[in-house]
């Protein structure tokens, strides 16, 4: 294989984007982290599962940012995890820094780069990483709604008791408590979900994927969510990587699109080779249009914090 991936921080988040990119079996993975041998360990021991698991990856682990070097997507999940208690506005100073020198780096070795932002608080520092790096706005993106729509997608399957994969949900705005589920474009096997369940309890199954990322905080109580991150994380890689031009609402900078300019936030895109090709304008109802343009103002006073 000669395509490369980078995944910056090898903690939960971050192996585990490793090990399913490593099942996609689409590109060799670097892992880098700043505590020695666990990336190593953790590359290894992948490496390893590959003659069982049926792939050809090399998964290598390194302290070194030098080791990125041509990466054609790099994923960034480092920073500090949300403990309970803590909003993921809490981490904006703190994570603020570590995307500064990540993005250095990034910069310095891996310069024709894609990147996939997961590091909290996604849309600030998706911002924040474009203004480090100075990379095009398309290629440098967040997760955002990706995870939030799947979230979405497994309450309803719960709900229904169908299948994951016969479930589409649409999941705009910021990566937060700020986010605006829209179960007018939400569907189990393209039929709208107004037609399964009542208005009263698809809105507690809305306000439950608002919260989704808090919940499981509180039930680990040492740290955050990490696999349906990465899941949404590689199925991001995935799309970029195959030209899927697959649609998804991630973070993307907005020039104007639902009346939003200069900021980062969770909005339908196309997703393909060249990143995000296209932002999506869907027809809002003036309380989605209402809710989305709160959001975006939200962090454009975080943005503000942080001295843009």
């Amino acid at each position: 294989m000669n395509k490369k991936i980078a995944v910056i921080g090898a903690g939960n988040v971050g192996a585990s984007c490793a090990m399913y990119l490593a099942e996609a079996n689409i590109a060799d993975i670097v892992m880098v982290d700043i505590v020695e041998g666990v990336p190593q360990g953790k590359g290894l021991d992948l490496t390893q599962a590959g003659p069982v698991r049926g792939y050809n990856a090399m998964v290598k682990g390194t302290n070194k940012f030098s080791d990125i070097k041509g990466a054609d997507i790099v994923i960034m999940t480092a920073g500090l995890p949300r403990k309970p208690g803590m909003s993921r506005e809490d981490l904006l100073n703190m994570n603020a820094d570590i995307i500064k020198k990540v993005g250095t780096n990034i910069k310095k070795y891996a310069p024709k780069s894609f990147i996939i932002m997961v590091s909290n608080p996604l849309d600030l520092m998706t911002y924040h990483m474009q203004k480090v790096t100075k990379f095009p706005k398309n290629r440098v993106f967040g997760q955002a709604g990706v995870l939030d729509s799947i979230r979405f997608r497994a309450f309803i399957a719960m709900e229904l008791g169908v299948a994951m994969t016969d479930t589409n949900a649409m999941v705009l705005g910021g990566h937060g408590d700020t986010m605006v589920p829209l179960p007018r474009y939400t569907t189990v096997g393209g039929v709208p979900i107004s037609e399964f369940i009542p208005a009263k309890r698809i809105k507690e199954i809305a306000d439950r994927t608002r919260v989704g990322g808090g919940e499981i905080v509180k039930l680990l109580k040492t740290g955050s969510a990490y696999y349906a991150p990465a899941a949404a994380s590689v199925d991001m890689c995935k799309a970029v990587f195959n030209d899927e031009k697959k649609v998804l609402p991630a973070s993307a900078y907005l020039t104007g699109q639902y009346g939003i300019k200069d900021i980062y936030i969770g909005v339908p895109v196309v997703l393909g080779a060249k990143g995000v090709e296209k932002i999506l304008e869907l027809k809002l109802n003036k309380s989605e249009k209402s809710a989305l343009q709160k959001s975006a103002k939200t962090y454009k006073s975080h943005l503000k914090i942080m001295g843009y």
